[in-house]
């Protein structure tokens, strides 16, 4: 009689030796330009729109060569998780890189609006396959603690580097709307340093076992499904503040761009805040989420009552603290739940869902507001809906506690 298959084991003692902090300062570099494409051309956008006011539809058009790479991340995400698993991690992540370069700054040379939602389309494609590829390695590369402090890292380096290159497409976008464009080149820097300084993990050096029994070995769907859900809701409350905030302020007459800019920074200070708090969290992650949801709801709370400044800044820092605790604790639950054979259509699956989070947030701000009549009736009623989510969790997080996964020794 064969013998029953093992568990799945998720940490491995085996893992490819990784020297240095190249492969990690590369990996958070390409897990940033996602980033770049939603934020770089918010400032030149009135600029885009005047040189395009021609075109029948510019008005909806414009805005989306903002938002459609994540539209396009969120759809192509599995699908880059699958090739990722078949193709190959490094591989992958190389080609998309150069890729990203091409695509991104195609709209320097055209002057056709429907030809640049195109090239925005294939950077999303491109962004799709560069953030799985990058979050898998992390996985590949690391174990343990080391590697949940690798994933809260690459929270706290796409936070700092939103507020980057929103002040980098501010100034380059002095030059004209197509200046900020030219950012997308470093893909072209990255892409061979990347081939030749990241190894190339292999099953071998995991120490995987690549007899699955007979037939092919499923994906743990049921395993999956509700942490990418609960991550669509976490993508929403982790954006709402970033998106939301210059139409909160501007509720309260605030309109100048450097208190904008300035309110935008400390927000973005206290989610760097909270990921670095989250590293020296200890314990299962599936029983802390009830509570890191916590003080994202009290900052919408906050926010939905301010009535001047001082007071919205701190539902502000107060909600971003808590986004930047709970943004790493679902990717860490997330990447325990894989395999190393699943770990590309997992984190696929996973990058989907918060990439959808971010795009229907807006969205479902804009509904709120409509019912309610204010964008801050809209917030307080999406910190309600927070509280409860955490009250719906904190039965079932006492329940049943995720296994935390086999200590190995930490690769560093």
């Amino acid at each position: 009689m064969p013998a029953p298959a093992a568990p799945p084991t998720r940490d491995h003692p085996g893992l490819p030796a990784v020297r240095g902090r190249l492969p990690a300062v590369l990996l958070m570099t390409g897990s940033c330009l996602p980033v770049l494409g939603a934020v770089l051309l918010a400032p030149v956008l009135p600029r885009m729109q005047d040189h395009f006011e021609g075109v029948t539809g510019s008005a909806a058009l414009v805005p989306l060569v903002l938002t459609v790479p994540a539209l396009s991340l969120a759809l192509l995400a599995p699908f880059a998780g699958v090739v990722v698993d078949r193709l190959g991690r490094k591989r992958l992540l190389v080609a998309a890189t150069v890729l990203y370069a091409l695509f991104g700054t195609v709209p320097l040379w055209l002057d056709s609006l429907h030809g640049i939602l195109l090239s925005r389309v294939l950077v999303g494609v491109a962004e799709a396959a560069i953030m799985t590829a990058c979050t898998t390695l992390i996985g590949d590369y690391y174990s343990g603690r080391v590697r949940d402090r690798y994933l809260a890292l690459q929270t706290m380096c796409a936070s700092a580097s939103a507020t980057l290159f929103f002040v980098l497409g501010g100034a380059l976008g002095a030059a004209g709307w197509r200046a900020p464009f030219w950012l997308y080149a470093v893909g072209l820097l990255l892409a061979p340093v990347m081939a030749r300084a990241l190894p190339n993990p292999t099953t071998a050096g995991l120490g995987v076992s690549t007899d699955s029994g007979p037939g092919p070995r499923p994906f743990p769907v049921r395993r999956m499904a509700g942490l990418c859900l609960l991550t669509v809701f976490g993508a929403v409350v982790f954006y709402t503040v970033p998106v939301e905030m210059s139409y909160l302020l501007d509720d309260l007459d605030v309109d100048s761009t450097g208190v904008i800019g300035a309110v935008t920074a400390v927000a973005s200070a206290a989610t760097v805040l909270g990921s670095v708090v989250f590293t020296r969290l200890t314990g299962d992650p599936r029983r802390r989420l009830p509570v890191l949801l916590l003080p994202c709801a009290a900052g919408f709370l906050v926010m939905g009552v301010a009535d001047g400044l001082p007071l919205l800044i701190a539902g502000a820092v107060l909600n971003c603290f808590g986004t930047g605790l709970l943004l790493p604790s679902l990717l860490t639950l997330a990447m325990s739940r894989l395999d190393y054979a699943d770990r590309g259509r997992g984190i696929g699956l996973w990058t989907a869902a918060f990439f959808l989070g971010e795009f229907v947030c807006p969205l479902v701000l804009l509904g709120g507001k409509g019912a309610l009549g204010s964008l801050a009736s809209a917030v307080a009623l999406l910190g309600f809906v927070t509280l409860t989510v955490s009250a719906v969790l904190l039965p079932l997080a006492r329940r049943t506690a995720v296994p935390l996964p086999r200590q190995v020794p930490e690769q560093r």
